[in-house]
Formats: structure tokens, C-alpha cells, sequence
């Protein structure tokens, strides 16, 4: 996602999608991104599908200029009507929360954890000195990259919402499973009404390799990954899909081009950490000219692939 203007906030709505209505979802969230779009305020929206075992539900970050804008999609007819429309295909219920941009703990990350938790009736200050012990805890796990906790806004949402980020699954898991957590949960069921976490992941970071397990931004990662996908699926098509699979095998080309993208995924779990460790310079960077000068390079590379194939 782009910088966030100074006051802006994501909304992140979290919801699992019933076995088998995956297509039927996308397909209704592509739809909203349209009618969101024309609210007061929308910059920009992003979804992030399953990608188990570690991320099970839907994410999506819907990105406006102001808490009232953002609140106004929230309340707004138009939205009501949408997520009604939607809930046949839906397991359990959504967890909606806002959060202030331009702060530590702001998704994506890594890998995060969103924690919403409900309090009992006047335990609010309980909680707070739970959360500052919890919070010096569990900075000092491995992996440990940042922490934020957003209190409940009356009207829109009733949870304490905390992001915790870490950088890698194995890290974040270790902390989730640990004893000191579990003690302190322990303690916290006196005045914790119910709570639940939810675990969010980037799409590729898998793929790249950058300090301290920081993946680089998600533009950086679809423009590498863009880079090697476009001549592994018109050279795999060209030389074997359409003679071999197609013309030879006589296979139809649903699943011929189901092999193709197998085949394709499979080459780029080779091919796109080799692009990262020659564009180590650029993945690293955060210099506007750095920045700057590879997506040019990038952008060359595309636009001679292009005209190389145009001829084959």
C-alpha cells in the first residue's frame, strides 16, 4: 500500500469464507471495491486471500483520509446492504476494526497477529496494566518486530484491537504457544469477557530475502514476481502447453493450462529468490533514487521481453 497522508485510517476486516464459495467471494469483493470507491475520502483497498495453514480467513485493508470518512463507509446503507447480501456465504462473523495509519504495528507485516479482545462491565482499567506487563513481555520474544493496541470506538467498535507483528511464522508461533503467554492469559480471565486471534501474512514474502526477515514492499515484491512469471508462462505455453499438451496429447486447455500454472509456480519458487539476490540493491533500499532506478530497470527488462516475444 502507498504512504499514508497524515490522519488517515484502515479499516481491516477480517471474515472466513465457507468451503467452495471462494470464487463467489472474490467476485463480491471485487464488486464492493467498486462501491467503496466512490465514497467521500477512499484512497485505496487491498485484499489478501487465505493462505493456509498459517492465514485461514480473507483480509481486507480498506484505506480512507479520515476516521469520519471512514466510519461513513462503515454506517453507510450501501455497505449494510452489501455485507447482507454477502453473509450466505460466510463462517461466524466478521471482525471489523479501524486503525490509525502511520504507526508502528500497521499491517502488512511480515507475519501479524490482530487480537480482538471484549472486556466485563468497568474491568477497563484492569486490563490496561495487564496489557503494559503483556506488552514489556512479550517485546523481548525472538522475532519480536512491534506492537500497537487500539481502544475501542463507541458506535463502530466495542473490542480492544492489538497487532502484534513478528517476522517470521515460526517466531510468532513460538510466542503464541509459550508458557509466559499462557500464564498471563491465565490471569487475564478474570476481567476478559472473550477474545480471539487472527493470523495475517504478505502473499510472497516466502520468496524474498531482505534484513532482518523484513520482506521489501509489496510493490518490490509484484514487480519481481511479474518479472519472472511473464516469460516462464509465454515460454512453457509457447514450447510445451500448446504443442505437447494441446496439440500433441490432444488435452483439453482447461487442463493443460492447470499444468502450466503448476508448472509455473513450481519455477518460481526457484526463480524469484534468485531475482531478489540480483536486485539485493534495490529490495534493500528505502532512497527514492534507489527506489527509483530499479523500478526503471524492471520496467526495461519488461518492455524488452516484450518486444523479444512479439517476434518468436
Amino acid at each position: 500500500m502507498s504512504e499514508a497522508p497524515a490522519g488517515s485510517v484502515t479499516i481491516v476486516t477480517q471474515t472466513r469464507v465457507l468451503k467452495g464459495h471462494d470464487h463467489a467471494f472474490a467476485d463480491w469483493q471485487e464488486e464492493t471495491k467498486r462501491v467503496v470507491a466512490g465514497f467521500p475520502g477512499f484512497i485505496e483497498q487491498s485484499v489478501a486471500p487465505p493462505a493456509p495453514p498459517a492465514q485461514v480467513d480473507w483480509v481486507i485493508l480498506q484505506r480512507f483520509a479520515s476516521t469520519q470518512d471512514a466510519v461513513g463507509w462503515l454506517k453507510s446503507p450501501e455497505r449494510l446492504a452489501r455485507v447482507s447480501g454477502v453473509q450466505p456465504m460466510l463462517a461466524g462473523r466478521d471482525d471489523v476494526h479501524l486503525v490509525r495509519d502511520g504507526a508502528a504495528g500497521v499491517l502488512p507485516s511480515p507475519v501479524s497477529v490482530v487480537i480482538s479482545t471484549r472486556l466485563k462491565s468497568g474491568q477497563e482499567a484492569a486490563y490496561r496494566a495487564w496489557e503494559q506487563r503483556m506488552t514489556a513481555l512479550q517485546s523481548r520474544a525472538p522475532g519480536f518486530e512491534g506492537y500497537r493496541l487500539e481502544a475501542p470506538i463507541p458506535g463502530v467498535q466495542e473490542d480492544f484491537l492489538a497487532i502484534l507483528r513478528f517476522d517470521t511464522q515460526a517466531h510468532l508461533e513460538a510466542w503464541l504457544g509459550s508458557s509466559q503467554r499462557a500464564a498471563m492469559l491465565e490471569e487475564a480471565r478474570a476481567f476478559i469477557d472473550e477474545f480471539h486471534t487472527r493470523t495475517v501474512r504478505t502473499g510472497f514474502e516466502q520468496w524474498f530475502s531482505a534484513p532482518k526477515g523484513k520482506p521489501p514492499a509489496p510493490w518490490k515484491q509484484n514487480m519481481l514476481v511479474l518479472l519472472m512469471l511473464y516469460p516462464v508462462v509465454f515460454l512453457f505455453g509457447h514450447l510445451v502447453q500448446t504443442p505437447l499438451l494441446m496439440d500433441r496429447a490432444g488435452l483439453p486447455f482447461a487442463v493443460a493450462l492447470f499444468i502450466g500454472n503448476g508448472a509455473s509456480v513450481l519455477m518460481l519458487t526457484r526463480l524469484v529468490p534468485w531475482a531478489s539476490r540480483r536486485f539485493e540493491w534495490w529490495v534493500r533500499s528505502a532512497s527514492p533514487r534507489s527506489n527509483a532506478l530499479g523500478a526503471g530497470i524492471i520496467l526495461a527488462l519488461y518492455a524488452a521481453m516484450i518486444a523479444a516475444f512479439v517476434l518468436v
